[in-house]
């Protein structure tokens, strides 16, 4: 509750300098510090929900349906097995791979592009039923008038096609991210609405929000491999394949009753997915360890 009051607080579009109780518009700042406010109550409300089952709180499987599974609410009968790191593969330090990003973004190619192709999996749980999985599959492009169209695809077939009017945003994760280390740093710091450094899972969260919007090119990609690569205890396991077919290296960080594993492509050191799994039993729930709970993969 503490941390909600502070962000309403820090996220008050009305000053002290301000007319109090005015009926006009509100100034750029103003509107600025609402945008920010509504957008972390977005990009937060689906983690929040989700990490409150590590910490027991009971969660609802028709909420889920009607926060993550798309217009239909129709979730997959069977859940995705943990991804398996392949045996005897060689794990490739963290450091190495940004290096590697870092030769082969020298001539900027491909681009950094606004929109995203993202296939995700979540787990919804309650009291009294079966966990469920939920799947979808967003498309997300920008045209050159700042619209853009967003469809939703489930099970192969095009769900649901909306088009935007345009619009814009100086507000990260909605802003365009730099190339540079420190700003890219301090741009995932601003996308998950702390005034502290990040830890490595909330780096990890704020790195799936800025794939949810942006598709980065070599340059963003080279950058986050080195902003990843200062991540505490997110140590390389060794090679993976996702579930698209492709070949990752993938890093884990293990917390106290999940693990998180973060998949990057060994060729660019782009990031290609995201995976959360239970380590611990949660018999309240009907989970049994290795359950996959949250799962993201991007795609250019």
């Amino acid at each position: 509750m503490a941390d909600e009051l502070e962000l309403l607080r820090s996220a008050n579009p009305f000053t002290a300098e301000g007319p109090f109780y005015g009926d006009g518009p509100l100034d750029h700042h103003a509107e600025r510090r609402l945008n920010r406010l509504l957008l972390h109550e977005r990009r937060t409300g689906r983690r929040r929900l989700l990490w409150s089952l590590v910490a027991g709180v009971a969660v609802v499987a028709t909420a889920f349906t009607l926060l993550l599974g798309g217009p239909s609410g129709t979730p997959a009968v069977a859940a995705p097995r943990p991804l398996v790191v392949q045996a005897h593969s060689t794990p490739v330090a963290l450091k190495q791979l940004a290096a590697l990003a870092a030769a082969v973004a020298v001539d900027g190619t491909p681009a950094l592009r606004k929109g995203t192709h993202v296939q995700s999996w979540s787990l919804g749980m309650s009291d009294d039923k079966p966990p469920v999985t939920i799947p979808e599959e967003r498309i997300v492009r920008w045209n050159a008038d700042d619209s853009h169209t967003e469809r939703v695809v489930e099970h192969g077939h095009v769900l649901k096609e909306t088009t935007y009017p345009p619009s814009w945003s100086d507000v990260p994760p909605e802003a365009r991210p730099p190339h540079d280390v420190a700003g890219l740093r301090a741009y995932l710091q601003e996308t998950a609405y702390s005034k502290t450094p990040l830890t490595t899972p909330e780096l990890l969260d704020a790195v799936g929000e800025l794939l949810d919007h942006w598709t980065l090119g070599a340059r963003e990609s080279a950058a986050l491999a080195r902003v990843l690569a200062g991540a505490d205890g997110l140590r390389p396991v060794g090679e993976v394949t996702d579930r698209l077919g492709r070949r990752g290296q993938a890093y884990v960080y293990q917390q106290s009753a999940t693990r998180l594993m973060l998949i990057m492509d060994p060729a660019t050191g782009a990031v290609l997915g995201m995976e959360s799994t239970f380590t611990k039993d949660q018999p309240e729930y009907g989970v049994k360890a290795g359950a996959v709970m949250d799962y993201s993969a991007w795609t250019r």
